[in-house]
């Protein structure tokens, strides 16, 4: 899903592999473990085999408990069977950063691989754990029957493309805190060492005033409509350009930008406004998704975050965050903490740097065999997936939104129902364009 070279998953893992191997070598707990013995594997069950699917399987085997994957589950059995070929392998390199083999932790059978739109039930069905890594618009309803089975997550970001399925994804997280489930979304910033790093000396700036978030890069892939096709599937193919499914790039990348701001404001923001469009990526594959956004979100302090993201070829590619202060300023992408003068600090020592996507399952993991409650990230992964959206109503409409209204509108972009012959709400016309939302005349509120 990341289309950056330089900070995609997959290139991240390969660049970090020696650093984060010798930290990862070794067990994150010592004394009991829950789950110590062969018959008490921590069982996990993949929602979602895509690529990021196949990736959190990946690090959630090497997290070095007693995990064994033991249920898979997607709507298309080609994707299912890609990703089962994948965790098989002899030598997973490629995709972990770490040479070998975990296929001895994979106990699927052709029993326990799922496929269809009610897939999820069944894999939820059988694990201790559950990866949901389907395109974000499904995230809702499979958090909710995860949380419903009493099950503990992984779950990747953003959480929901709409605000209906933003309040169904905070009603489920008040269950998994009552059930004491842990929870954890790959946001995965917050489980990096440098990011922790200056989240702890965020003081040295005083307080935040401002802040810019970027992530401009060329784009994504494109998949082209096949003959014989329904609508839902060749919108499920093509899932990231359709905002049921995915939400706009806003909420599919820049949600990681937006996320570190709030993280740092330690709140959400009040109102947004904004501009945006369809400049170069216009074409009739490009279903109705923008190819930039610049948001000026407000919070309540007064502070101001201009978020930028964009996906033009040929233009400046940047991904990163900066927070100023009253007294200074943080880089984050450097981790470098500078005073108002522009003079250094603090410099945190990139050799001290983790896999963050790695930390994720491994800090997940160690908590669930020690039998602890410790991961309460569905909450503030909602917000931050409110955050991006209330963005996209800005741009889209071209209006102020409020954060109290958009996270109460009864905007719901799914289907009326999931089924292959179902419609979706968004069509093409004659001509195979879909509808673009147009600033000044798009309504939300």
């Amino acid at each position: 899903m990341q289309a950056n070279k330089n900070s995609s998953r997959r290139d991240f893992v390969k660049q970090t592999g020696m650093i984060a191997g010798g930290i990862l070598a070794a067990p994150l707990i010592s004394g009991a473990n829950f789950f110590s013995g062969s018959s008490d594997a921590i069982k996990v069950a993949i929602v979602g085999c895509g690529g990021r699917g196949t990736g959190a399987a990946m690090q959630a085997m090497l997290s070095k408990q007693n995990v064994k994957l033991v249920a898979m589950a997607d709507a298309f059995r080609d994707r299912l069977d890609d990703c089962y070929k994948q965790l098989t392998a002899d030598d997973i390199s490629d995709w972990s950063g770490t040479a070998g083999s975990i296929k001895d932790k994979i106990t699927v059978t052709e029993a326990t691989k799922f496929v269809g739109f009610d897939a999820y039930k069944k894999a939820i069905a059988l694990a201790d754990v559950v990866i949901l890594t389907t395109p974000p618009g499904f995230r809702p309803i499979h958090f909710e029957e995860a949380i419903n089975q009493g099950k503990h997550v992984f779950m990747e970001k953003p959480v929901a493309t709409d605000p209906v399925g933003i309040r169904k994804v905070l009603e489920a997280a008040e269950k998994a805190k009552q059930k004491k489930l842990n929870v954890v979304v790959g946001l995965q910033r917050r489980y990096q060492n440098s990011y922790r790093e200056m989240y702890q000396r965020k003081d040295m700036i005083g307080d935040i005033v401002s802040a810019q978030a970027w992530w401009n890069n060329d784009g994504v892939w494109v998949r082209p409509r096949v003959a014989g096709q329904t609508e839902m599937e060749y919108q499920m193919r093509n899932w990231y350009y359709f905002n049921w499914l995915c939400g706009d790039h806003i909420n599919e990348q820049h949600i990681h930008n937006i996320d570190v701001v709030n993280w740092f404001k330690g709140g959400y923001p009040v109102k947004a406004q904004g501009m945006g469009g369809r400049q170069v990526r216009k074409g009739k594959e490009y279903g109705e998704i923008f190819d930039h956004h610049y948001v000026e979100f407000t919070y309540a302090d007064g502070s101001i975050l201009n978020s930028q993201c964009r996906h033009i070829p040929g233009t400046m590619s940047k991904v990163d965050e900066l927070l100023v202060g009253t007294k200074g300023s943080i880089q984050c992408g450097a981790a470098t903490i500078l005073d108002s003068k522009g003079n250094p600090l603090y410099q945190y020592n990139k050799k001290n740097e983790n896999n963050p996507y790695q930390t994720e399952h491994d800090e997940l993991f160690a908590a669930i065999a020690k039998g602890e409650y410790k991961f309460a990230d569905a909450e503030r992964g909602a917000k931050s997936t409110m955050t991006s959206i209330l963005g996209r109503l800005a741009t889209y409409s071209g209006l102020v939104v409020e954060w109290d209204k958009a996270i109460n509108l009864n905007l719901n972009l799914q289907p009326s129902a999931y089924t292959w012959d179902t419609l979706p709400q968004l069509l093409p016309n004659a001509d195979g364009f879909y509808p673009v939302a147009i600033p000044g005349v798009t309504k939300f509120v």
